[in-house]
């Protein structure tokens, strides 16, 4: 599968922010797609995960309560909806895939888009 990361930008804090990743090519009910972002001297971060089939999701702890994951069958393209926004947000956000348990490691993920930036201005 190839995945294409859109969306990212510059938003105020509290806001909101959609990101998008198209997938195309093998698109399977075990499809799992996920955000991962990394900020600057900092680790790279599990944010949330969906898989295609059955929707079932799971979320890192930065993101729960505040960003839902979901995926537009009809678009091949999952969304990452990112709402209240801190500046701690801020980082490079990257969609990444695999087939099978939706789990949030990366080191488990074999397909990867490239990175988008999202900052967030206090």
């Amino acid at each position: 599968v190839q995945l294409q990361a859109l969306g990212g930008g510059l938003v105020q804090a509290g806001g909101s922010l959609r990101l998008p990743c198209a997938a195309s090519g093998r698109i399977f009910s075990n499809l799992v797609m996920g955000w991962f972002r990394q900020a600057p001297g900092k680790e790279r971060e599990f944010v949330a995960a969906v898989r295609w089939g059955d929707m079932s999701t799971i979320y890192g702890d930065s993101a729960k309560g505040r960003f839902t994951i979901s995926r537009d069958n009809a678009k091949d393209t999952s969304h990452l909806e990112m709402n209240s926004l801190i500046p701690e947000d801020t980082a490079v956000y990257s969609c990444a895939a695999r087939y099978g348990s939706v789990l949030m490691f990366g080191r488990y993920y074999n397909y990867w888009g490239q990175g988008t930036l999202v900052t967030v201005s206090s």
